[in-house]
């Protein structure tokens, strides 16, 4: 069994939050897979509207929410922008999740409900409310583009180390 290996940041406002994505997403290829956990309004959408802003993609940042998936191009890469909160565990990949991964990155909110062994090689960013606007984010990684990513993760000059 390997150990998740661990590294965490501290955001003092939104924007702090969108910057840290922003400066991850210089490092995001296509098939890679952010897991991004944590309660409602802990800023994993905001998270992904700077990775989106990091990538060069067209359009506004929504929450997926309700339409499951959004799609995010124009950019270096293109971005899939997921919400689980809704779908049983089984039920995600039916989305078309291997086909987005070989076309892009993808960023799944509620990543924790994802099933499988698929979530071996993704960076998991659990998100948790630190009082007012601050933000504490945990990236854990386990393997392979995960482990990557973590360190590219601890590199970023942006969000203080908590």
């Amino acid at each position: 069994m390997t150990v998740p290996v661990a590294d965490e940041r501290r955001t003092a406002s939104p924007d702090e939050t969108a910057a840290l994505g922003e400066a991850l997403a210089a490092a995001l290829e296509p098939g890679d897979l952010l897991l991004l956990i944590g309660p409602l309004g802990a800023g994993k959408t905001r998270f992904v509207a700077g990775l989106a802003r990091g990538l060069r993609a067209r359009g506004r940042v929504r929450s997926p929410s309700f339409t499951l998936v959004n799609e995010y191009t124009g950019g270096r890469v293109p971005l899939y922008h997921l919400d689980l909160y809704r779908l049983a565990g089984a039920d995600a990949w039916g989305l078309g999740l291997d086909e987005m991964r070989e076309r892009g990155a993808l960023a799944i909110e509620w990543g924790d409900r994802l099933p499988g062994s698929g979530r071996d090689a993704a960076l998991t960013l659990a998100f948790a409310h630190a009082g007012g606007d601050d933000r504490t984010i945990a990236a854990h990684a386990k393997s392979g583009r995960g482990l990557a990513l973590l360190e590219r993760w601890r590199t970023l000059r942006t969000g203080a180390a908590a």
